[in-house]
């Protein structure tokens, strides 16, 4: 039975053509749609209305005019009365601005990340958290705070621990690659998930005899391994901000060579690309946000499949629009996350990687469905 691709994953492709056959219809335009306007001014506003959500809105909730009157005022020159008491202000400013900052980095990376991954691997159903990346950052940091020691008030995530979520990112993603393309390219989609998961199990196998090794860490890690984004300060952002720029230059730069990569090596390299580098960069640059995202925030799954699949249905299949709005939209998706975290068992809170795992859940199991009725 002949192996099909699905149609919105890939530029220049009707549903019926087969993943063997990856030249364009005659007439068909090679050169996707360029990024709309309109698009990205939605996503702009998306991102600062869930911000001014998760400002203004938790167990003591604020008048969002205030709040946005308290932000004006951190900048230079500036000076409005907000209405806002001191104890307030400093909610605002000291409490949960970090926290939202974090959230929108967080969101983004993990976002652009699934959505780059789905490129380079041309797989609709490629996600950090499902190919293993996630997995093997994690067990990088379980290793870094094993080393460390201490409690969670404790807990530095310095410069050790993003290299060794780095470290553990790549194995993983090396793995799930060389499993996933074991026997030939020409894989079904499920393959390289089922690959992912294999390798998940591994770290996961690994991390859980290296905890038996160091008891004492197991609080800790075990409520990293939820996820979160509790933040006593502006450390984990100052952490996560270096990485995320990085990785967010090098996809966006490269997001062109995406569409021309879902054609097919061979006409790549006729249009003048080297795959393999280009493969090879994309991974990297994902791995390395997804490393530091995972290193400061736990596991937080299905964002890179839930995002990028939204914004596909609603903008198309050209990675030139997907994988920006991707990151807009991603950070805009797990700050409002975040916020029912806080907000629906208060004071309680609810950690953030079950709620979208609630979420994601059925979400993949509906992309999964339709990748199905398309391949058969």
């Amino acid at each position: 039975m002949t192996q099909r691709v699905i149609a919105e994953g890939f530029p220049g492709q009707s549903p019926g053509s087969s993943s063997r056959s990856t030249k364009p219809e005659p007439g068909t335009p090679v050169r996707p749609a360029g990024l709309r306007l309109w698009w990205l001014l939605a996503g702009v506003a998306a991102v600062v209305l869930a911000a001014l959500a998760g400002l203004a809105l938790g167990p003591a909730s604020l008048p969002p005019g205030s709040v946005a009157a308290e932000l004006l005022n951190l900048l230079p020159g500036v000076h409005i009365d907000s209405g806002l008491t001191a104890r307030e202000a400093a909610i605002v400013t000291e409490l949960r601005l970090p926290r939202v900052v974090l959230g929108l980095l967080v969101g983004a990376m993990l976002a652009l990340a699934g959505g780059c991954y789905q490129g380079v691997f041309r797989n609709p159903l490629a996600d950090p958290y499902l190919l293993g990346v996630a997995a093997g950052a994690g067990f990088g940091t379980t290793v870094a705070i094993a080393l460390q020691g201490g409690s969670a008030e404790t807990f530095n995530p310095s410069l050790p621990v993003p290299l060794a979520a780095f470290a553990g990112a790549l194995a993983a993603v090396g793995l799930t690659y060389a499993l996933g393309m074991a026997g030939g390219r020409d894989r079904s989609p499920a393959t390289l998930i089922l690959a992912g998961v294999a390798v998940s199990a591994f770290f996961a196998a690994c991390q859980t005899y290296l905890l038996q090794r160091h008891a004492d860490d197991l609080q800790l890690v075990y409520s990293w391994l939820l996820g979160r984004l509790g933040t006593a300060g502006w450390q984990d952002v100052r952490l996560l901000l270096p990485y995320a720029a990085v990785t967010t230059v090098v996809i966006l730069l490269l997001r062109r060579e995406l569409d021309v990569l879902s054609l097919g090596d061979d006409e790549a390299a006729s249009l003048g690309l080297h795959p393999q580098r280009s493969r090879y960069l994309l991974a990297l640059a994902a791995s390395l946000g997804t490393a530091a995202a995972v290193a400061v925030s736990g596991l937080i799954g299905f964002v890179g499949v839930i995002v990028p699949h939204t914004v596909r249905l609603l903008v198309g299949a050209s990675y030139r629009s997907i994988l920006p709005l991707s990151l807009l939209y991603g950070a805009a998706f797990l700050t409002l996350a975040d916020l029912a975290a806080r907000t629906v068992s208060a004071p309680a809170e609810v950690p953030i990687g079950v709620l979208t795992a609630f979420l994601g859940a059925p979400f993949f199991v509906i992309v999964l469905r339709t990748t199905r009725r398309v391949e058969l």
